[in-house]
């Protein structure tokens, strides 16, 4: 099956990333890893990967993808870009998952399809990311049975999917309040959370029933799907995984 690729690529107006400004690039999809640009390397994964014939980008414009709108936050941009799509199953990433490969895309469609959900968001337990670097740092969320970490991937199956792109930017905005973060998600899931007696699937399918669609997490095998480009030492890094391979 065909589905559709968003990558996003946006980063906010008027402040300056320390990673661009050291490479002397406007835009962090333009930063060089290894003497490629991150978002070069991304494309090339999507391209092995062979899933769609046309890849979607919003928030650069220095590509020859095809551009969607792109909006004030992440959020926002992919609610704009599956409504310009308007092609289902979409899959979504972003322009600094420099260690992207066609495996860890086609593993996480495939596991997606598996779950038949609205929507599918990819993770790497610390298990597997610690065991193959140890040295790096992620931020985990701690459940009861796994301790994930995001690997920006995202995978909506159908409009119902899309639901919770809008519940993402009804709170998005209490992220520094975490008391109004808790009355809107639900202040009981969040108590069983803290008290570490909340698992990772039971935080989907609470958060599914509350929006009224369905959900659910794919763990990924692969460390470095959830490596992405955020600060200096994570470009160390993912230029030191990147020398091993070609070795």
């Amino acid at each position: 099956m065909s589905q559709a690729v968003l990558i996003l690529a946006g980063q906010r107006e008027g402040v300056m990333d320390p990673l661009c400004e050291a490479a002397g690039v406007t835009h962090k999809a333009d930063i060089p890893v290894s003497g490629v640009p991150m978002l070069n390397r991304v494309i090339s994964a999507l391209s092995d990967a062979k899933i769609s014939d046309t890849l979607y980008i919003s928030g650069y414009s220095g590509s020859d993808l095809t551009q969607v709108s792109s909006g004030k936050g992440p959020a926002d941009s992919v609610a704009l870009g599956l409504k310009e799509i308007a092609q289902y199953p979409c899959l979504i990433t972003t322009c600094d998952h420099a260690l992207l490969t066609a495996e860890i895309i086609e593993s996480f469609i495939a596991g997606a399809q598996k779950a038949g959900t609205d929507i599918c968001v990819g993770f790497a337990t610390e298990t597997v990311i610690q065991s193959k670097y140890p040295e790096t740092k992620r931020t985990y969320l701690r459940f009861s049975d796994e301790a994930v970490s995001g690997c920006n991937l995202f995978y909506i199956a159908n409009e119902q999917g899309a639901k919770a792109i809008a519940f993402w930017q009804s709170v998005q905005h209490l992220r520094k309040n975490p008391i109004k973060l808790a009355r809107k998600v639900g202040i009981s899931i969040g108590l069983k959370y803290a008290a570490g007696r909340l698992s990772l699937l039971g935080a989907f399918e609470y958060a599914a029933r509350r929006i009224g669609i369905t959900a659910a997490p794919v763990l990924l095998p692969f460390a470095d799907a959830a490596i992405d480009v955020d600060k200096p030492a994570d470009l160390e890094l993912v230029e030191a995984i990147l020398k091993r391979r070609d070795s």
